[in-house]
């Protein structure tokens, strides 16, 4: 496949309206980094832009929460949140705001193209108004009952209670959040952009052009999106924090642009930016067809990045995304992170905590990017906890990581005078020629997997690598060789091929590490007397980055070792500022259940929420030996295939259900059932007699679609 001349990388453009917080991190920031210092380790022409998101009603609901106004929250914000980035390695090469005069400018002209060629409509509607505020009501600037849970608190478009989605017009006795008075409807027009004229590119581009090449929860989403029948969307609002409307356009006074379409726009005003400070042209990076664009957002994102902004510039006459690897959600110690609820592990408070130099530096950013991608949600919600934190940094980082690259170091002093020793062509066995060949194999196979967004299994590839190198050197033994040079010299040239290679495979370690983890790769440089050129991606599988003779510098720790008591301390401290609410039952059912029916103790919302049941597909079924009860599954999920051990042997042939879709349990944590591993649990209803039947859809749907 051609590669492409130039490549744009974006990241979503995070609001202002507060500090983030590590599943941000890991949605979007660190994925699109890893990729970004992939490509310039290849030399490959790219830009990674990003920003502040800073219009959109969250700014001045944030404002008024904090008793100031809604510049001062985004001037706030927006360098913290910059600054948050750039300490745990982020290395956007812009970080923009929307808020900037050539954004807005960008904006408007963006706009004014679209209606001026008649690909935006016009409405009028009634909308919900605030006479005392003299003010048209965003969603959120309104409150009411919410007709699924009761809870008095919900908003216009979300109850945070029950976690519904809403309309203003579905909340029972609504008020202005303004005044604290009942709002009134309001005849006011708006422009549209109207989706529904593009249903036929959208499917030709996403689910026939891209269907095997992305993710298959993003395309999943879309088709449900498409599916379901897409229609017009509103392009401006009536408030008076945003970009407002172009002068010449009638009737446009008093609007702004809906904050969805303003803000994608921004990556291409941060483009600009770029291209102004550093004398370069930003049209090929949006115009020209041999431009690679990526988007790196989270799946609540998707539909904006893959339905309407590709709508948006396809009409104004842009390039459209080769990729949009959304990642899904990271819960935080059993529970999904919350703002609201201040459940949440903000970028701030672990840079506070651990990266500050007093607390560990930039070694342990890196930790946590290692973790964040070792858990990364690529297929579905992951969950971060401490103890898998600490384990991740003392058994992988420091006990295989570390531990090869400081041992090869001790032993080239102790054994090698501290200086790099020969390769000795024919002291060489077969053991040296297999680790070669594991230094030239990894690299290839860590490419290929780069390059189609599979960090999570990349990395592994790197630390395997350095446990291949921990296992040849246990089994070459420099150390007992040393003890019989008396009586056999020739011994020598055993350590010193041993400990070439070694020196050599962390020279290619710090290679490949550097885009996951770029501050250690230049810890390793430091420690072997090499500039950063060598961790350019042509130098990776090489055996001639370290010159025989070439004096070391003493061997220091990589990582630090966390201790119980840090995890311990940090475990409490979420827990402490933890806001636990009450929450609100949903109406009683006036109808009795059956006598013989049983119910299990209620639940809240958030705790069904952490269930993840997607569809599947049995393709294959077989008895598991010694096991009655048991079948072995095979089952389709769309996005892998998985192992699934059922207790339904007494109730269905395994011939008979080959083919059958399934709704399956897909997050359930993995248990060893007669010597097999099951990862997930089939759903069954059991009837009166003790049948049990497939809990499945009516009609047959994609593999990997979620259930709700």
């Amino acid at each position: 496949m051609k590669q492409p001349k130039r490549y744009l990388i974006t990241a979503a453009l995070p609001y202002a309206n507060g500090l983030k917080h590590i599943g941000h991190l890991a949605g979007a920031y660190l994925p699109a980094d890893i990729y970004v210092r992939y490509l310039r380790a290849q030399k490959r022409d790219v830009v990674f832009v990003c920003g502040s998101d800073e219009h959109g009603t969250a700014i001045p609901i944030q404002a008024t929460k904090e008793g100031t106004t809604a510049q001062a929250i985004i001037d706030k914000y927006h360098p913290i949140i910059a600054q948050n980035f750039s300490d745990l390695g982020i290395s956007f090469d812009i970080y923009h705001r929307t808020s900037s005069p050539l954004h807005h400018e960008t904006a408007r002209e963006f706009f004014k193209k679209l209606n001026d060629k008649g690909d935006l409509i016009t409405k009028e509607s009634e909308q919900y108004y605030d006479e005392q505020a003299g003010s048209f009501l965003a969603d959120r600037y309104i409150k009411g009952t919410c007709p699924n849970c009761s809870y008095p608190g919900a908003y216009g478009d979300q109850c945070e209670n029950c976690g519904k989605s809403l309309s203003p017009d579905e909340l029972i006795n609504p008020v202005s959040t303004l005044s604290g008075n009942a709002p009134v409807k309001k005849n006011t027009k708006h422009w549209y952009l109207p989706l529904d004229r593009h249903e036929a590119f959208l499917r030709k581009w996403i689910l026939e052009e891209h269907a095997t090449d992305w993710r298959p929860t993003v395309v999943g989403q879309c088709k449900s999106w498409i599916d379901g029948g897409l229609l017009p969307r509103a392009v401006t609002r009536d408030l008076n924090w945003g970009v407002t409307l172009p002068e010449d356009v009638a009737d446009g006074k008093g609007k702004v642009l809906y904050v969805w379409f303003d803000a994608p726009i921004g990556y291409i005003s941060a483009t600009k930016q770029w291209a102004k400070d550093n004398d370069k042209d930003w049209k090929p990076y949006w115009e020209d067809k041999d431009t690679k664009l990526v988007h790196f957002v989270g799946k609540d994102n998707i539909v904006f990045h893959c339905i309407i902004f590709p709508v948006m510039l396809q009409l104004h006459g842009n390039i459209l995304p080769e990729n949009v690897p959304a990642n899904e959600f990271m819960n935080l110690e059993g529970d999904k992170m919350s703002t609201s609820r201040n459940w949440k592990l903000e970028m701030e408070d672990y840079i506070n905590d651990f990266v500050k130099p007093e607390n560990g530096g930039s070694q342990m950013a890196d930790v946590l990017r290692y973790y964040l991608t070792l858990i990364a949600p690529e297929s579905k919600d992951s969950e971060f906890t401490w103890k898998g934190f600490q384990d991740a940094n003392n058994s992988e980082l420091v006990s295989i990581f570390g531990n090869f690259v400081n041992r090869a170091l001790v032993l080239m002093h102790k054994l090698c005078k501290g200086k790099v020793p020969p390769l000795h062509a024919a002291a060489m066995d077969e053991l040296d020629r297999e680790a070669i060949d594991n230094i030239k194999a990894t690299k290839e196979k860590i490419e290929k997997l780069l390059e189609e967004y599979k960090f999570r299994d990349a990395l592994f590839e790197v630390i395997n690598l350095a446990r291949i190198g921990n296992q040849y050197m246990q089994k070459k033994e420099p150390w007992i060789i040393a003890k019989t040079l008396d009586t056999q010299p020739e011994g020598q040239q055993r350590i010193d091929n041993c400990l070439h290679i070694c020196l050599q495979l962390t020279a290619n370690l710090a290679i490949l590490i550097n885009p996951f983890l770029p501050f250690t790769a230049k810890k390793i440089c430091h420690l072997l007397k090499v500039v950063d050129k060598i961790l350019d991606w042509e130098n990776a599988g090489s055996m001639k980055l370290l010159s025989v003779g070439y004096t070391l510098r003493a061997p220091e720790l990589l990582f630090r070792k966390i201790e119980d008591e840090e995890i311990a301390k940090q475990v409490e401290k979420l827990k402490a500022a933890a806001i636990h609410k009450e929450p609100v039952a949903a109406p009683a059912v006036p109808a009795a259940a059956p006598a013989a029916i049983t119910v299990k103790p209620e639940i809240v919302f958030d705790d069904f929420a952490k269930i993840d049941l997607k569809v599947g597909t049995i393709v294959a079924a077989e008895k598991v030996e010694k096991a009655d009860k048991l079948l072995k599954l095979q089952v389709d999920l769309g996005f892998e295939t998985r192992t699934i051990v059922s207790g339904i042997a007494l109730h269905f042939k395994p011939e008979e259900i080959v083919g059958k879709q399934v709704t399956v349990v897909v997050n359930l944590a993995p248990r060893k059932m007669r010597g097999i591993e099951s990862n997930g649990m089939i759903l069954m209803a059991e009837d009166a007699a003790g049948k049990l039947h497939f809990v499945h859809p009516e009609t047959t749907i994609n593999n990997g679609s979620g259930v709700s």
